[in-house]
Parts: C-alpha cells; sequence; structure tokens
C-alpha cells in the first residue's frame, strides 16, 4: 500500500517548515513597555495565532516577594499587596519579558533577567551562598562532546553554576542515544549542540550558550578556550582520542583545568593546569607515546596504544569489560546508561563548582562507582571446590625414592661423560610441554637418567589422569632419544621402571651404538623444533611429498596415526570449533585460573623471571587482541559472559589462527593409557621435527581435543552441563571432520601446519639447576 499523493505532498511541504527551524537555538525577547518590542508581538502573534502562550507571571512574582522577606509568614492578602507595590502602577502583562521559543511556537512570560535569576536560584541558598552564585555567573565553562557533556551541561544550567557555556560536539543525536540522553524523539537527527542549547534555553534563556556545532578541531581550539576571554574550566567528554589530548595540551598552555567523567565507575579525572601547570597531561599515562602521531591514526587497533593508558582497562567495571568483549560481536560500540550518565552530570558539575569556589585543588584519577558503595555483603569464597595441585617432587625425595631402584643393566651399558650428559639436559630443557609447563625433573644416577612427574607443574583441569604431561614426557624423550643417536649413543628406555614409585616415569640407560648403525633421519635436528603462532598474509598449501613424509615418520611410532584436514570447509569448521573450545576452557574456575595465573606471561620481565609460560608478545597479537587478553584475565568478566551466553569475541583469536591453515593435524593412538600417551608425545616430537625440516610451522591447539576426552573418559564435566552439552556439539562436528578417524582410537595431539612468514622467539625454559641434578656434580 502506497502513501497517498496529496498526503505525501502534503507531509513534505511541513516537514519543510519544521527543517527552517532545525538550526535555532535562540529565543525572541519581548519587553514590551518598549513600542518595537511591542509592535513585533503583535506582528507574530497575528502571524501565529496557534502559537502556546503561557502566562504564570503571577506565580513568579509570588515566588520573588516571599523570598525577598524570608522573615515573614506572608498571607495571600499580604502577597498581593507586596506584589501590587512591585508593579508599581504597571499591568502585570507589561511586567518582566516574554520569550518566545520559536522551535516550540510558544510564547512564555517570565521576570527579568535579575529577579529571574534571583527566584530561579534562591533554593540554592546556603547550598550556595549568594557571594559564591555571584561569582559563579561570572565564569566560563567549556563542555566538549554531548552524551555526558549533555547532563553534565543540563545540570550547570539549572544549577547556575557559571554565567556562559561553551559547547562542543559535531554530531547529530541518533535514536541509539535516546538511552542515555535526555531527549525526544522528535529531536532525532538534530545536532546535539542545538538540543542542549535549546534545552537550557527552556530552562535559562538569560545563560549564556555559545556553540561549536563542527566540534573542536585544530583550527577552532583556541576560539573555543580563549574568545572573549580563558574559559575558567574545561570538561572533556568526547569520544576522539586526537581530541583528547589536543584539549588538554592546549589547556595545558593557558592553564585552565580540565575535568573528565566517564560514565563506568564514576570515573572521575581532574587536571590542575592552573595550579600544576607543569603537569604531564592525562596524569602521564601517555608520557611514553609520541602523541604528535595522533591525528595521523585511522583504525582503532592504531588508537587502542593510546587509549589503553587513557582508560585504564583494569580499572573498568566488569560489565564494561565483558561489554568490551563483544564489541562487533553483539554490540557496535561501548554501552552507556541514562543511570550513570545522569549521576555523572551531577558529579561532575558538583565538582565544577567545588573548583571554581577553589574548594577543590587535587588532581589525579577518582572512582564514584555506586555498584561498590552500595552493595550486598561479600560472601567468602568456597576454595575447597578448587582441585588444588599435588606438592612437587624435590631433589633430595628422588635422591631418597631410589635409593633401592633396581633397574635391569642392558648389555655393555656405559655411563655418560660431563659433556654428553649436558648435551642431553640440553635437550631435555627445550622440551616441549603444554603452556610450557615444563612438568620434569631429571636425575642422573647410577649411570641411569631418570625422569620426574613433578605435578604440581603439569596440575590442569584438561591434565585428565596425567594424558597432556605424558604426551610432553614422550615429546621429550624422542627428542633425547634423536639427541642421543646424534652421539653415537643408544638409548634403553624403560617405563614405569617401578610400579611402587608412580612419579618415575622412565629411566634411561645408555651404551654406544654399533658401526653399523644407521642414525636416524631427525637425529641431527632436535634443535630446531619450534612452535609458531603467526599468522601468514597468504596461505600456501603443502605439497603431497611434504604431508607423505610427515605422515611416515609420524607412524614410525608403534600404534600412531595422522590425519591431515586441508579443505577450506573442513578447516573453517575446526577453526571454529578451536576458537569455541578456546573459549569454554575459561568457562571452567580451573581453565581459567591455569590459563591467566599459571600460562601466560604478559610482560617480557614475567617470562624472564619466572622462566616458564608462554610470553603473550609469541602470540603476534593486534593492540585489539592483546586488550581483549587483559580484560579477559578477570575470572568475573567470564562469569558473566557465560551467564549471558556470549563471549564470542574470545573464540576470535584461535578462531583466526585456525583459519590461517595450510592443514590441520590430528594424532592419535590405540588406548586411553599412559604408555600410549607417552609414544603419542613422541610420534608428535618427529611430525614436529619433520614439519620443521621442510620449513613448515607448527602451532599445537588441543583445547577442543582435551575436552573431548575428558568428556569420553572422565567426568570432570559432568557438574556443568552447559559446557558439557556444548562440548558434546563440538566433538560431533569435529569427528565429522575427520571422518576417517576410528571411534576407537584415542585423539592425542592437535595442531596447525603453515608457511610463517616471521621466526617466532622460542618461550624461555626453567634453568638447568631447577630440572637436573646429577652424582656427577654433587
Amino acid at each position: 500500500m502506497q502513501l497517498d499523493k496529496e498526503l505525501r505532498q502534503l507531509k513534505k511541504e511541513l516537514a519543510s517548515q519544521t527543517k527552517k527551524y532545525s538550526e535555532i537555538y535562540t529565543p525572541t525577547f519581548f519587553r514590551i513597555l518598549n513600542p518595537e518590542d511591542q509592535s513585533s508581538l503583535l506582528n507574530l502573534l497575528k502571524e501565529k495565532p496557534h502559537i502556546q502562550v503561557f502566562d504564570s507571571i503571577t506565580n513568579q512574582l509570588t515566588d520573588l516577594v516571599k523570598g525577598l522577606n524570608p522573615t515573614l509568614v506572608l498571607s495571600k492578602e499580604q502577597i498581593d499587596e507586596l506584589i501590587v507595590k512591585r508593579l508599581n502602577g504597571l499591568e502585570a502583562d507589561t511586567y518582566g519579558v516574554w520569550v518566545y521559543y520559536p522551535w516550540l511556537e510558544k510564547l512564555v512570560h517570565i521576570l527579568d533577567k535579575e529577579e529571574f535569576i534571583q527566584v530561579r536560584t534562591n533554593r540554592n541558598k546556603h547550598k550556595i551562598t549568594q557571594q559564591e552564585q555571584d561569582l559563579l555567573m561570572k565564569k566560563k565553562i567549556g563542555v566538549i562532546g554531548l552524551s555526558v557533556g549533555q547532563s553534565v551541561s543540563l545540570t550547570l544550567a539549572i544549577e547556575r553554576g557559571c554565567g556562559e557555556l561553551r559547547i562542543a560536539d559535531f554530531d547529530h543525536l541518533d535514536l541509539t542515544n535516546l538511552n542515555r540522553i535526555r531527549s525526544g524523539v522528535q529531536n532525532v537527527d538534530l545536532r546535539k549542540t542545538v538540543i542542549v542549547a535549546r534545552e537550557i534555553a527552556e530552562i535559562d534563556p538569560f545563560l549564556k550558550v555559545t556553540c561549536f556545532h563542527e566540534g573542536i578541531t585544530e583550527e577552532n581550539i583556541e576560539s573555543f578556550l580563549t574568545e572573549n576571554g580563558n574559559l575558567d574550566l574545561l570538561i572533556d567528554e568526547c569520544d576522539g582520542i586526537d581530541i583528547k589530548i589536543l584539549c588538554r595540551v592546549k589547556a595545558k598552555a593557558h592553564q585552565i583545568p580540565v575535568l573528565m567523567e566517564a560514565s563506568d565507575r564514576g570515573t572521575i579525572d581532574i587536571e590542575r593546569f592552573d595550579l600544576e601547570p607543569n603537569r604531564p597531561i592525562l596524569h602521564g599515562y601517555i608520557e611514553h607515546l609520541d602523541i604528535s602521531k595522533v591525528k595521523h591514526l585511522k583504525t582503532n587497533e592504531e588508537k587502542i596504544p593510546y587509549i589503553l593508558p587513557i582508560a585504564g582497562v583494569e580499572t573498568l567495571s566488569t560489565r564494561m569489560k565483558a561489554s568490551m568483549i563483544e564489541i562487533q560481536q553483539t554490540i557496535t560500540s561501548w554501552p552507556q546508561l541514562a543511570s550513570a550518565v545522569t549521576y555523572g552530570g551531577g558529579i561532575t558539575a558538583d565538582l565544577s563548582r567545588r573548583i571554581l569556589l577553589q574548594e577543590l585543588s587535587v588532581s589525579g584519577r577518582f572512582f564514584v562507582d555506586i555498584e561498590e558503595i552500595i552493595a550486598n555483603p561479600v560472601e567468602a569464597a568456597d576454595t575447597t571446590a578448587t582441585p588444588q595441585p599435588e606438592k612437587g617432587i624435590s631433589f633430595p625425595e628422588m635422591e631418597a625414592k631410589t635409593a633401592d631402584l633396581k633397574l635391569t643393566k642392558p648389555e655393555n651399558a656405559i655411563a655418560l661423560d660431563g659433556e654428553q650428559l649436558d648435551e642431553l639436559i640440553l635437550t631435555a630443557q627445550r622440551g616441549s610441554s603444554a603452556g610450557n609447563n615444563q612438568p620434569w625433573k631429571w636425575l642422573y644416577k647410577d649411570g641411569a637418567l631418570l625422569l620426574f612427574h613433578d605435578k604440581e607443574r603439569s596440575f590442569s583441569f584438561a591434565n585428565h589422569k596425567n594424558i597432556v604431561a605424558y604426551v610432553g614426557f614422550g615429546l621429550t624423550l624422542e627428542s633425547i632419544r634423536l639427541k642421543a643417536d646424534a652421539l653415537n649413543l643408544q638409548v634403553h628406555e624403560q617405563l614405569f621402571p617401578d610400579p611402587e614409585l608412580p612419579e618415575l616415569i622412565a629411566a634411561l640407560q645408555f651404551s654406544n651404538t654399533s658401526p653399523q648403525h644407521q642414525k636416524d633421519g631427525l637425529a641431527n635436528f632436535t634443535d630446531i623444533r619450534n612452535t609458531n603462532r603467526n599468522q601468514p598474509k597468504v596461505i600456501k598449501p603443502i605439497p603431497a611429498e611434504n604431508l607423505a613424509e610427515i605422515k611416515a615418520e609420524t607412524e614410525q611410532i608403534d600404534g600412531a596415526k595422522i590425519y591431515f584436514i586441508e579443505d577450506k570447509n573442513a578447516i573453517q569448521q575446526v577453526a571454529n570449533i578451536m576458537g569455541e573450545a578456546d573459549k569454554l576452557r575459561l568457562y571452567t574456575p580451573t581453565g581459567h585460573h591455569e590459563l591467566f595465573n599459571l600460562e601466560l606471561r604478559f610482560t617480557k620481565e614475567e617470562s624472564e623471571r619466572t622462566g616458564d609460560g608462554l610470553d603473550l608478545e609469541s602470540f603476534g597479537l593486534t593492540a585489539g587482541e592483546a586488550i581483549g587478553m587483559r580484560i579477559a584475565k578477570d575470572p568475573k568478566v567470564l562469569e558473566l559472559l557465560k551467564t549471558w551466553k556470549m563471549g564470542t569475541g574470545l573464540e576470535r583469536l584461535s578462531k583466526k589462527s585456525g583459519l590461517a591453515s595450510s592443514a590441520i593435524a590430528l594424532i592419535t593412538m590405540p588406548t586411553y593409557t599412559s604408555n600410549d600417551f607417552i609414544k603419542g608425545g613422541k610420534a608428535v616430537e618427529r611430525m614436529w621435527l619433520t614439519a620443521n625440516r621442510a620449513g613448515i610451522s607448527l602451532h599445537p591447539m588441543t583445547a577442543s581435543i582435551l575436552h573431548f576426552n575428558i568428556l569420553k573418559y572422565g567426568d570432570g564435566l559432568n557438574q556443568d552441563l552447559y559446557l558439557k552439552d556444548k562440548f558434546s556439539e563440538l566433538n560431533e562436528i569435529f569427528y565429522n571432520c575427520f571422518s576417517e578417524v576410528n571411534q576407537q582410537e584415542v585423539s592425542v595431539f592437535l595442531c596447525r601446519l603453515f608457511y610463517a612468514e616471521a621466526d617466532a622467539t622460542p618461550s624461555k625454559r626453567l634453568p638447568i639447576d631447577k630440572i637436573f641434578m646429577s652424582n656427577l656434580t654433587q
């Protein structure tokens, strides 16, 4: 059904009539005692007979005379007498001023300026004394940004906390703004400056408002700050990082104090450049950055290094952090609420008054967090439900527990010399482990190199029955065997040599290889294994012969099988699973604790100090991804996202990595046993070295299969039906992608293979003396 043609034309004409008022925000004053004004008003009323007229002058005069006689309790007759005396022979219609608001088409009769202000501010006394009110009315305040700034400006106007307001914003009102900006739907698409100026004029038509409709620019900042006299206070509520910095640089040059309120947690920034002319802008948070580059920044990724120190990521509210994870997922920008914006306006107006009256001289960042100030009592955390790691084994305990260890000595067994032992232990030190947790300790005793499980270091939710640690042991044992082969040594390995000592994983004894021995093709490549988490710009296919070689080397380990996915659609599905599995892992309190407290190292200094974990810089994160990791570090954020059934942003990094794969590889073993997981680790080592030897990079991504194993072989997910159901769904999709895998096979290792365009920095390792002791050195 189409709009009637006549109705369409009429609507167009009326809209055009309305539009001509869209830039008007100052009312017209008519003082009837002035003949010209009287004539103009008469013409207006004739031209627009539909204008609404509001005449409450008697009510206002009543308030005036009562305010002038505060010691008296006046009767109606006395009030009438005082009003007649005040009129001094004039008719009430001619007293004061008639104010016409063209955008409202309303004519209002009010007291003239001095009496109007006197009556309107009467109830301010003596929270604000008359002397203070007179001083405030000489002050000029500038407000940049009119979202929170609208509430600030209106509150300042209502309280008459200044004599002039300069307001700046280039934007127009959107419907999405109406969740926090007090306005009407008729104002959508109007300039924010016009809307605010109009609202102030409707409250107090005598308050001077100067509008900068184009917002603040390099060209007009000086005028905004200094024209017709310097501002006494600048209030920054803008979103643009370049303008935040520019306005402070200029305000500092003119020694104008700056006040900023962020609606989240009632965050307040005060910078008293009037009292501290040498104070660094933004409390010095961005001193390490080149602010001359800010105006050239285009993308959010480029701006983040500047935004982070200003926003203070760690001090954001939990809901704001969680919401930031959802930006460009379920929301388009950060949220603000009317309640926070409204009390933010009140807080800012209060601080403005105290600064201008010289009652407040501090600088700094402050929080008026209502949720923290008024909150339910905090219940003590239940620590009994959180699994705790076993105490790690010490070198003296290793010595004591192996005092009676009986090992079958191989024929021609030899003792290692110092140089051989050093080579093997350096290889062991470089071993790969989940999260680089390095769950091992080594003891060389009586010609045997003993591998112990340091259970404190391998503690994790996903390490069901120690399977993750056993894969790491297998990797390292194979690496040692290969290094020994390069040194012309044969390794004689006994797994779990003492049933009474389960933490003793393996005993390695050595003999010289025979002259006829043919070295393993990977023997000389143990030093090249490296994890690379970068994403290539161009994804190149891996030649079939390379994949065939990787398969052949991997499956030299008895029972090991390897499967590859190269199809783009299948890679897409598995990448999605990788992303969601990593997110779901964070929804388990233990998994979150392990990643952020045990695995990740957020600074190089932390990585150097601990000698373990994963250096976040090795992930090749964008600035946005780095802030996401910092936000996700807060467990309360993850609790919220799980409750909301959101958090897609947490999947982004792993999904992106998965998509940047030339192939995805899965290694399986026949059974869910300790021996098979150790053998599986050996297969992983062979795959890894073969890939790296061919110039192919490898990135382990095992969260999904580890949880699938818990789902099938353990009960760790039974307490959380949401996680159990989600992993069950992912499990089915995953094995549909790897359709060749027999249901009886056990997944051991999942990774992406690709051609990296940049080398990766190896993760730090524990010092030798933390993982190894030898009777050669005692």
